[in-house]
């Protein structure tokens, strides 16, 4: 799991950062709002761990301005407010909880699978990607009328990044990045993409020459 983190106390997001770290997670962490804001547009995350007065751009504005672009990842706000009606701001903005500082380390994870775990139980979970055609991201399982289509580890690991970057364009870069974390050559990766779209109908995965790659729906 992916985690972006902006925060711009550094001691507090260095803490979290290892925390995080060493049960599994991996973080990118940030102090700058606009530059977390690029990121999320560069990268594929799974949760969002947002402080609210940092520079650039809030945490509130920018939440806002991703909702706006619909992009749903599931974002947890950190932050020192205690007034209600800065409360109600984050969630209008399109979080799905608020942790007041300082907290417990042991209740950000609990907070951070809580969200997980509710976001996955919507109807997000599974993603039709054609007719009778769904892969379901808890099981990492594609189907085609009721019909497994067995794809290979590194397969569903890149269908995944196309479904969380769904009607983006995926970059060569973003794929290693997110799959391999480590150098491939390019013609590696065509290969598994020309691999996993063989196992698919026609049209699913589109190539954008020059760009990339995308799941259009």
């Amino acid at each position: 799991m992916k985690v972006l983190l902006l925060e711009d106390e550094y001691s507090l997001r260095i803490s979290v950062e290892e925390f995080l770290s060493d049960i599994g997670y991996e973080v990118d962490g940030y102090m700058d709002g606009a530059e977390a804001y690029d990121a999320v547009y560069d990268k594929s995350y799974d949760i969002l761990l947002l402080d609210v007065n940092v520079p650039s751009m809030s945490g509130f504005e920018f939440l806002g301005k991703l909702r706006e672009d619909e992009i749903k990842i599931p974002a947890i706000f950190l932050t020192s407010m205690r007034e209600m009606e800065d409360l109600k701001e984050g969630y209008k903005c399109g979080c799905c909880d608020y942790i007041r500082k300082p907290f417990d380390l042991e209740e950000l994870e609990l907070r951070i699978d809580q969200a997980l775990a509710s976001y996955l139980q919507n109807d997000g979970s599974i993603v039709e990607l054609d007719s009778g055609i769904v892969y379901d991201l808890k099981k990492s399982k594609l189907t085609q009328d009721s019909k497994e289509i067995v794809l290979r580890k590194t397969e569903k690991e890149l269908l995944e990044v196309l479904i969380k970057n769904k009607n983006s364009i995926v970059s060569t870069q973003m794929f290693q990045d997110e799959v391999w974390g480590k150098y491939v050559e390019p013609a590696t990766i065509r290969v598994q993409l020309n691999n996993l779209k063989k196992k698919l109908p026609d049209g699913i995965i589109q190539n954008r020459r020059g760009l990339g790659y995308i799941v259009e729906r």
